[in-house]
């Protein structure tokens, strides 16, 4: 029986170039962004919020990310059926609001982004556009 097991997350380097390009994509969108970057145990790695972001998009933005971390998957795409019943059964903590992707390089999870800010069509597409520039992989994650 093994004794420990090896995980793989993240790091604050790749992270903090993750919130850096969501926000500059968010700019040129006209979108005032907060992104949150998680590791796969939804632990916050790297945070950004614009200047003039609403509040209520900094609590959002952490979900996103925690939920596509932990569920490896874009928030939109949480099954129908799990779609009430995961933000309840986990006290607010995750969302099936659009805007969070899973960080993929290869096979390897390593995170979930999320960003809010916009509306979540908005805030899904500056999050696709920032796993691109990152190069991680964005293939299932079209809605």
């Amino acid at each position: 029986m093994p004794t420990h097991r090896q995980t793989v997350a993240i790091t604050y380097e790749t992270a903090a170039r993750a919130v850096a390009l969501a926000m500059e994509i968010g700019r040129q969108h006209g979108v005032i962004a907060v992104v949150a970057v998680a590791d796969p145990s939804m632990t916050l790695i790297a945070y950004g919020m614009a200047d003039g972001a609403t509040p209520h998009s900094a609590e959002t933005s952490r979900r996103k990310a925690a939920t596509a971390a932990s569920t490896r998957r874009r928030t939109a795409q949480i099954p129908e059926a799990l779609a009430a019943a995961l933000p309840l059964g986990t006290g607010g903590i995750l969302t099936t609001i659009d805007g969070g992707v899973p960080i993929f390089f290869g096979e390897l999870l390593v995170g979930g982004l999320g960003v809010a800010g916009g509306s979540p069509a908005q805030d899904a597409e500056i999050a696709l556009e920032t796993l691109k520039r990152l190069g991680a992989r964005t293939e299932g994650m079209q809605l």
